[in-house]
């Protein structure tokens, strides 16, 4: 963590893995921005790249340049957590725990990372599990320690399937999960061509988290290394801090779908009497 110390929580934290079944529905995105957006409500937060063998979160975060340790060493007990935990350069209180990129998934196992885990618990209050694509050991050690699992989704027919999935071996852990619905694109789903929200959240039958517009500023925010929820013109980054909050225990804040520009003119239209 490259000459910083940890503050030590109160209280033990929550871990929680975030999921997908299927790859490439910015799960690693939202992880990170979750991550940023609950350090920003003043939380002590771990973000832990648990795809071991391929290592994206340090990208995503900027921080690729900074590692020394990775999660396999903390785990191995090759190194202290203190020195696996790469401090953010722009956002107090919040860690990055990389990925090893010359090992294997094997390498770790479910125990090793409860173990792991339960030390994690004392340092922060909230540790993000980056869980890997699949449902064979990456996704066996990354559920194993969790209190809680977010599903991201995108709304395709392949991805609800995959999460559907994933949501039945979540459930038979006696693990309650929740859904955020990622990469929304308000005009496809007026015209019909993309499945809306709601049929989302029909087919899969959990408590929705949020909702989060396909946003061209993610692409920017990967690029830069800068968070997506310091991005004030970021529809998909104030959807993750919202997302956040929720998470910190603010439950009655309500979600907002992302709405066309046309939609929104039919309802002032329809508000002053002259929509249908």
């Amino acid at each position: 963590m490259a000459g910083s110390s940890l503050k030590r929580c109160s209280l033990e934290g929550k871990i929680i893995v975030i999921t997908s079944g299927k790859g490439g529905v910015g799960k690693t995105t939202a992880t990170a921005s979750i991550g940023a957006a609950l350090a920003l409500e003043g939380k002590q937060v771990a973000v832990v790249d648990m795809d071991i063998g391929l290592r994206n979160l340090d990208v995503v975060m900027g921080l690729e340049n900074r590692i020394v340790f990775n999660v396999v060493d903390a785990v191995k007990g090759k190194c202290k957590i203190k020195q696996a935990a790469i401090k953010d350069r722009r956002i107090e209180n919040l860690y990055l725990i990389p990925a090893s990129q010359s090992d294997n998934k094997d390498v770790l196992t479910p125990d090793a990372m409860v173990r792991f885990c339960k030390e994690l618990r004392k340092e922060f209050d909230f540790v993000l599990l980056d869980c890997p694509a699949g449902i064979e050991r990456g996704f066996e050690n990354s559920v194993a320690p969790a209190d809680e699992a977010v599903v991201i989704c995108t709304p395709e027919i392949s991805s609800v399937r995959d999460a559907d999935r994933v949501i039945g071996l979540l459930y038979a852990r006696s693990i309650t999960p929740k859904l955020i619905v990622n990469r929304i694109v308000p005009e496809m789903v007026e015209r019909g061509d993309m499945l809306s929200h709601e049929d989302v959240v029909e087919v899969l039958s959990i408590e929705l988290l949020g909702l989060v517009e396909m946003d061209t500023q993610v692409i920017i925010s990967t690029n830069s290394g800068i968070p997506l929820v310091l991005q004030k013109d970021s529809n998909a980054g104030q959807a993750f801090r919202r997302i956040a909050m929720r998470m910190n225990g603010q439950k009655n804040l309500p979600i907002e779908i992302p709405q066309t520009s046309k939609s929104f003119w039919k309802r002032v239209g329809q508000k002053i009497g002259i929509g249908k």
